[in-house]
């Protein structure tokens, strides 16, 4: 149980293509704050002056044209490069982070808030949060998902996947877990939520 004045923060994460960003949007729509670490992360290499310096140090000035990040080309890279890739977080991840508490900070008097991240398991960044939401889903689901969203082939998403960990080994870690196949996802949604809010003592 929590009694200090801050909210629980609670990490929702999963492999791409399982569904978090649904579940966090039914969570909003539900009434509590949820951050997107990785609209953040997006929003801080097209307007952090610190991290775009960063990123072109690191990856050379053809990391932009024309003011713009150079998607395709910084994804080649650190996809296909695990320790470039750990570069990049290593300067993103530290300042999507003071972003989040600066949220939380604007967000005090609410009793939960929500921080949609992609791969917090892997960087060990579930441990900053109170509690974590694992969302899961069957691989061939998330493959058609993400070829349908993204217009990408099967390979391609099979690759990035690959550089995520398996939900086997991310659910012994996760605090509750939300299966996103076949099952509605808003009475599991209210059934967590009602776990966490049990927690809160005001």
């Amino acid at each position: 149980m929590k009694s200090k004045q801050t909210p629980f923060t609670i990490g929702v994460t999963g492999g791409i293509g399982s569904g978090k960003t649904t579940v966090c949007k039914i969570i909003e729509k539900l009434g509590f704050p949820v951050f997107y670490s990785d609209l953040e992360a997006k929003n801080l290499m097209l307007h952090s002056a610190h991290v775009i310096s960063a990123v072109k140090h690191v990856f050379g000035e053809s990391a932009y044209t024309g003011g713009q990040l150079n998607r395709p080309h910084l994804a080649q890279i650190v996809f296909n490069n695990p320790s470039l890739l750990n570069e990049l977080n290593q300067i993103i991840h530290p300042e999507v982070r003071k972003a989040f508490d600066a949220f939380v900070q604007e967000n005090v008097n609410q009793k939960l808030v929500f921080n949609e991240a992609a791969i917090l398991f892997e960087t060990g960044a579930y441990k900053n949060f109170d509690f974590t939401i694992l969302v899961s889903a069957p691989i061939e689901l998330r493959v058609k998902r993400v070829c349908e969203r993204d217009h990408v082939s099967e390979k391609d998403v099979v690759k990035r996947i690959q550089n995520q960990w398996p939900d086997e080994k991310k659910i012994p870690l996760a605090n509750f877990v939300i299966h996103n196949d076949q099952q509605a996802l808003q009475p599991q949604i209210e059934s967590v939520l009602n776990m966490l809010l049990a927690k809160v003592v005001r």
